[in-house]
């Protein structure tokens, strides 16, 4: 699903990296998809450059043509990864449905889930070279997150005593941490689980109907 600035300004301004995925080029969409599948498995301090464009099936200088430098692919892989959720995330729409539609992402893009997670946790410190990248996404994120709590008080289908800041900071964490824990054992039922939490956030959010049901 995806705060120094806020949701809608991220929104509002293009993506310094954007650019890194050219539409149409399949050798660089290769590159993409085997970089991301490196990372998942080496993470980025032990994923090099020519490990990345081997598996792809070109030399390093083949790959350098495409992307310039180590530091330009993995923002590339994770660009990949934020337009793959806005092509598949209706931030206007329910936040219950979004976050059980988070399933599908594990399903079709395991890959992107499992780099994800990966960069996330080697990027914790602060003077990491994707740390300010990732935390201003993770904002994003509990900005979006918040405003859909906010959004469902206002319609008077949520309950206004929730503090949107504190349950975007549950629902987040719970997301990620299903990344790491899917990394750690694939064998988790995501399904059901995914399942067990939205009923467990509904019963928590929203309000009763006026039949008391």
């Amino acid at each position: 699903m995806a705060v120094e600035p806020g949701a809608a300004d991220a929104a509002a301004s293009p993506r310094p990296y954007a650019a890194l995925l050219a539409k149409g080029d399949d050798r660089r969409s290769r590159i993409l998809e085997v970089a991301q599948r490196v990372l998942r498995r080496n993470g980025w301090r032990n994923t090099t450059l020519s490990e990345v464009a081997r598996e792809a099936g070109l030399s390093t200088p083949g790959l350098l043509h495409h992307f310039q430098s180590k530091e330009q692919l993995l923002h590339a892989v994770l660009e990949a990864r934020d337009a793959y959720d806005d092509a598949h995330a209706d931030r206007s729409g329910d936040l219950l449905e979004q976050v059980a539609n988070v399933v599908e992402r594990f399903r079709h893009a395991p890959d992107l889930v499992g780099m994800f997670a990966i960069l996330l946790v080697e990027n914790l410190e602060a003077d990491a070279p994707l740390h300010d990248r990732l935390l201003f996404r993770y904002q994003v994120a509990l900005d979006s997150v918040a405003e859909a709590i906010r959004r469902g008080q206002r319609a008077g289908e949520y309950r206004t005593d929730v503090d949107p800041t504190r349950k975007a900071v549950e629902i987040i964490a719970f997301i990620n941490g299903m990344e790491t824990s899917w990394l750690l054992d694939p064998s988790i039922p995501l399904a059901e689980v995914f399942d067990d939490y939205v009923q467990s956030l509904s019963r928590q959010l929203k309000l009763p109907a006026a039949d008391g049901s």
